[in-house]
């Protein structure tokens, strides 16, 4: 089987191709219909292997992954499609409870949704990170912090002159907080102006992003000099 899995997020034209990796038979159909009448073109599979197949046959904007698969499970699939780049990852769960929603973020997912999953919900979330993947701007300029530089006009980020692969949410991210270093930004904040989340933004999803990020840009992730937190606020860029 040829599991090679195209990098980078697609430039959407049209519908948004969506691919749902799903086991559940009534959950998978009810959501391929409701999705198609929304706009999408949705190209529904049951299994994580069969979903890596797809991915290198018929590559999609977006990808919403089940977690719960038989065989290779949700995570293992949301790690081999993020190793590959930075295709926008949406997660489905039956719990929101850390342990999940946690591990599913850490393995690189872009925002998750828990089951019972209500079409609207999910179309809402896919054109959000779609938004976030083919509109990353900022102002422009070329900004050097220690040995990590920013192009905001080309966005692209180096550290000791190498360039450092970024998925679309974890650079929109590093801009808005290098955007104002020193100053600190709460995870609402961020929520709002990052992942486009109003009051009901899950702040864990800002944590896990932050954790892959400081992955990238620091020297040491347990010990960060760039993106800081401030306890109860939030976090903040630096090197002060």
């Amino acid at each position: 089987m040829d599991e090679r899995i195209p990098s980078g997020a697609a430039i959407v034209v049209g519908m948004p191709k969506v691919l749902l990796i799903e086991d559940d038979q009534a959950v998978r159909d009810g959501l391929s219909m409701a999705l198609g009448g929304r706009g999408h073109a949705v190209d529904a599979v049951a299994t994580g292997e069969e979903g890596l197949a797809r991915l290198a046959s018929r590559p999609p904007d977006v990808v919403v992954l089940d977690l719960m698969l038989p065989g290779l499970d949700g995570f293992e699939v949301c790690r081999r499609i993020r190793a590959a780049g930075d295709l926008p990852i949406i997660m489905l769960t039956a719990r929101s409870d850390d342990i999940d929603v946690v591990a599913g973020l850490a393995a690189g997912a872009d925002d998750y949704v828990v089951k019972p999953a209500r079409a609207q919900v999910i179309e809402a979330r896919i054109r959000a990170v779609l938004r976030r993947s083919n509109k990353v701007t900022a102002p422009p300029g070329i900004e050097q912090h220690g040995d990590v530089v920013i192009d905001r006009a080309g966005l692209v980020v180096t550290k000791g002159g190498r360039p450092v692969g970024l998925a679309p949410t974890e650079l929109r991210l590093l801009l808005e907080l290098s955007h104002v270093p020193g100053r600190v930004l709460s995870r609402q904040y961020l929520l709002e102006s990052v992942w486009e989340h109003g009051y009901f933004g899950d702040s864990r999803v800002v944590d896990a992003c932050v954790q892959r990020l400081r992955a990238k840009i620091e020297d040491d992730s347990s010990s960060p000099v760039y993106v800081q937190t401030v306890r109860g606020f939030g976090y903040r860029f630096g090197p002060l």
